[in-house]
């Protein structure tokens, strides 16, 4: 009888085997052992041994080539062959399994084929099967052979919560397409689990199949017979280790199938037999990541499904540096790049509260300012990932992932449930590179309740317009008037003076017009006509302004319901910056009105002097008085002609206090008190302050969240203590809020556990104001780099802080900044041996750059502190060391 070869695809039972030709694998046929038969494995119930004696013969014969013999075959019903196989090696089949006893022989042994060589093989096989017996291998142990197999999940939602995170060893029965098989999950030594199991991450071509509904045939989708082959080969009858993730909509395991090798789901992707697939994202995580860089790797070699497909995206995008100039929504910006462009992007993969779902649209406010706070004005990286198609009246644009300290704003905003995901289309490579990561922090923030995923809407926020009417200006006019440097949000620029901003802690909104100050006028429309330089000034008040967060004071009202006053931006006036770009000009009565004055003369006369914006024509010898002015200017009498406030060197009356030094900004600016009576009273406050808090009674917490600008009892943390503070900014999500404590002047976070209730009339300001007055040192400017800045903040604490001192007050801001000169009490009456002048005389500081009018009156005092500004230059002291940096 001839020998062939084939190739083992799967085992029955213990005595049939699947065999496949090697040079055509669908070619297959079925071959039983002759002579012996096994157990049975049925659905009702196996026979005992069955599973072990399969799974004797699986180990031993699948995916190895085979030689058999075909001996005799049974013609009735379906012809089966009967034959001997024999291994590579050498081994036979049938006499292992019957040394082992897996098999045993039939009682009809012989009868079928009665030839010699049958006779003799049939002798061997005896020996065997007897000494098996004899040995009680396998089925002839008698105990241990049953076997509970269920080939259902009753509580699938149970036995994922009882494995999930666990891996369970199993054989794949079988290959259904190449993202679907059927397991034996091998849940316990006495029972098994067969059951359907999706493979997590994919989604495979399907098959030929016929459908239940008609019974017609349904053809392969490409690629999808050799999909299933490519599993099958490797994994048929296998075993392998499975991570079980959760379950699908149908109620399907989602599992990780891993061959000794590696996941298969991988391996499929890598030769394009399978597309990633976003619905199991959530379950992988970071294993998400992995899969898609081998579907990565497909789609770049054509391989499989990939064949022919074209890629939307740029190959040289590359990630660029920009500033974000404006947020339109909660996932639309405009950015700035270097080069001055403006361009609107989309945020990649998500979407801002939906407009039109009600549950979602009360969020849209809190989202867009949630966005603003954290990206307006900072310079961010922006990756393009592709463009969004022009929709429904939407023109394209870019859509980006952008990051700002390291941080994926998208991300931020999914976590907080600000934002959902886009569930994109399977051919859409428009996607963020982060996309798993934002369903996973979807998945995250909708069960925690976050943001719009809340069941409870957020608290509406309504603005009350008080610039709608003169009369409701000028009430809230006195109420803002008390108030210093109120926080305040730019909601719109209406030209390079005006402007619309929020005042959160009043719930306000109000027009606000800067005092001091021209600007030129721009267009409203297409059909009007700006001023010189309107365009220009509305355009950098749009750049500086929209949107950010300033500080405002207000001085009055306009006649048609404007408040007048100061912007700061970063700290700096605004009205100043415009006049140094030569972008408005100076209103002599209202600057003198408002305080600033000589600042903003000086910032006009800088413009002039440059000959920028408004002035790039300017001619000094066209103005009346020029050269009075500038002998008036030197002698700090005056600027341009205008006389500044009285300044004059001859009759400045000399104002000394005696003053303590509490604390010192990082920039160099302090925080003092005044020695007398204020601080003599602010002693005993303290102690019955301190009396008061010991008292358990009186240790209630805050009855609500602090507001900025509340006053409150702080606890320093550094010795404990509690103090007089007040809020300057609130975390709700932390639970923390920033505190000065304003009889001192430094300020620190604290959790609200650490505050108390100002409520107490013998500790409130009005019986004794703060005591802490912000100082700055004449003359002197720091040096910009941190680590000079840092050494110069440091002498000034160790020279001058906690020590009692004599203070020239030598100007005073509006803000009630004092410009002072610091002395020690031994030499009170040498301006020549002033403390201000041992910093410069030791390199921690130069003399100003630029000199307030006041300032540049002080002759002989300039002039000593420049000469030790040069020596400190000549023995390369502190900012010197590496000799003079700014003479570029």
């Amino acid at each position: 009888m001839p020998v062939h070869q084939a190739k083992v695809k799967s085992v029955l039972s213990g005595d049939t085997l699947i065999l496949s030709a090697r040079q055509n694998p669908s070619q297959e046929r079925t071959l039983s052992l002759a002579f012996v038969s096994a157990p049975r494995m049925k659905r009702d119930g196996d026979e005992p041994f069955a599973f072990r004696s399969r799974d004797f013969l699986r180990r031993m014969t699948v995916g190895k080539v085979v030689r058999f013999k075909v001996l005799y075959s049974l013609p009735n019903g379906v012809k089966r062959e009967y034959g001997t196989v024999t291994l590579e090696s050498g081994e036979s089949v049938p006499e292992a399994a019957l040394s082992e006893g897996w098999v045993k022989l039939r009682d009809d042994a012989g009868r079928k084929d009665e030839s010699e060589e049958s006779k003799a093989l049939l002798e061997k096989l005896k020996l065997q099967e007897a000494k098996a017996k004899h040995e009680s291998k396998g089925i002839w142990a008698g105990e241990g052979g049953k076997l509970e197999t269920a080939y259902e999940i009753s509580d699938a939602k149970a036995f994922v919560e009882q494995w999930q995170g666990k891996s369970i060893d199993a054989i794949v029965e079988k290959v259904l397409t190449g993202d679907r098989m059927v397991l034996r999950l091998f849940t316990a030594p006495s029972r098994h689990i067969q059951t359907l199991v999706l493979v997590a991450g994919i989604r495979a071509p399907t098959t030929k199949r016929t459908s239940p509904s008609d019974g017609k045939e349904q053809p392969a989708e490409p690629f999808g017979a050799e999909s299933h082959h490519f599993v099958e080969t490797r994994l048929l009858q296998r075993n392998v280790s499975v991570d079980v993730l959760g379950l699908s909509p149908q109620g399907t395991l989602v599992c990780t199938v891993k061959h000794p090798k590696g996941s298969i789901a991988e391996f499929l992707l890598k030769e394009g037999l399978a597309r990633c697939t976003d619905f199991h994202s959530t379950m992988l995580g970071g294993q998400m990541t992995v899969l898609r860089q081998a579907e990565k790797q497909a789609k770049e070699k054509r391989l499989g499904v990939f064949q022919g497909i074209t890629t939307t995206q740029s190959s040289t995008s590359s990630d660029i540096e920009a500033t974000v100039s404006r947020v339109q929504t909660a996932d639309t910006v405009y950015l700035r790049t270097r080069s001055g462009e403006e361009k609107r992007v989309s945020l990649s993969s998500i979407r801002q509260p939906k407009p039109t779902d009600p549950k979602q649209v009360p969020f849209q406010a809190d989202a867009k300012e949630f966005l603003r706070k954290r990206l307006i004005g900072k310079h961010v990286k922006v990756t393009t990932d592709g463009k969004r198609p022009a929709s429904e009246g939407y023109e394209e644009r870019e859509v980006v992932t952008i990051t700002v300290n390291n941080k994926n704003a998208a991300l931020l905003l999914v976590e907080s449930g600000y934002a959902s995901v886009i569930r994109h289309r399977r051919d859409d490579d428009d996607r963020s590179p982060f996309y798993d990561e934002l369903l996973a922090a979807e998945q995250t923030a909708q069960k925690d309740e976050k943001g719009m995923w809340s069941p409870k809407p957020p608290a509406a926020k309504v603005y009350q317009d008080y610039s709608e009417s003169l009369q409701k200006a000028k009430i809230q006019s006195s109420v803002l008037q008390r108030q210093k440097k109120i926080p305040a949000v730019v909601d719109f620029v209406k030209s390079g003076s005006r402007f619309t901003v929020l005042i959160p802690r009043e719930n306000a909104k109000l027009t606000l017009v800067l005092s001091g100050i021209r600007a030129p006028r721009s267009a409203r429309n297409t059909n009007e006509k700006s001023d010189p330089f309107g365009q220009e000034a509305h355009d950098f008040a749009n750049r500086r302004c929209m949107q950010r967060d300033v500080e405002i004071d207000v001085e009055n009202t306009d006649k048609v319901g404007g408040f007048i006053g100061t912007l700061y931006i970063n700290r700096e006036n605004f009205a100043k910056l415009l006049l140094e770009e030569g972008l408005a000009s100076v209103h002599a009565y209202s600057a003198d009105q408002s305080g600033n004055g000589n600042e903003l003369f000086a910032a006009e006369q800088k413009a002039k002097d440059a000959r920028k914006g408004m002035w790039h024509d300017y001619d000094p010898s066209a103005e009346g008085g020029s050269e009075g002015a500038e002998e008036a200017s030197t002698n700090g009498h005056a600027t341009n002609g205008h006389a500044i406030n009285g300044d004059s060197t001859i009759n400045r009356k000399k104002d000394y206090r005696d003053v303590l030094i509490t604390h010192v900004e990082p920039t160099g600016r302090l925080k003092l008190q005044t020695i007398g009576s204020g601080t003599a009273a602010l002693t005993t406050l303290m102690s019955s302050f301190a009396k008061f808090h010991s008292v358990p009674s009186n240790s209630a917490p805050l009855p609500g969240p602090p507001k900025a600008g509340d006053y409150v009892a702080a606890k320093f943390s550094e010795d404990g203590h509690w103090y007089r503070a007040r809020i300057r900014r609130n975390d709700r999500e932390a639970k923390k809020a920033d505190v000065l404590y304003i009889d001192y002047g430094n300020s620190e976070s604290l959790p609200w556990s650490s505050l108390r209730a100002l409520s107490q009339p013998q500790f409130s300001v009005q019986t004794l104001k703060p005591q802490a007055t912000e100082a700055a040192l004449s003359f002197l400017q720091f040096p910009t780099a941190q680590e000079y800045l840092a050494d110069g903040v440091s002498f000034i604490g160790n020279t001058m802080a906690s020590k009692e001192l004599v203070a020239s007050v030598d100007a005073t801001d509006k803000d009630g900044t004092l410009w002072i000169t610091l002395f020690d009490p031994k030499s009170r009456a040498a301006e020549d041996e002033s403390l201000n002048k041992q910093i410069v005389a030791e390199g921690f500081a130069m003399v100003a750059k630029k000199l307030r009018s006041w300032e540049l009156g002080r002759g002989k005092v300039l002039q000593s502190l420049k000469a030790k500004e040069e020596e400190a230059k000549g023995e390369r002291r502190g900012m010197w060391e590496y000799g003079d940096l700014t003479e570029d």
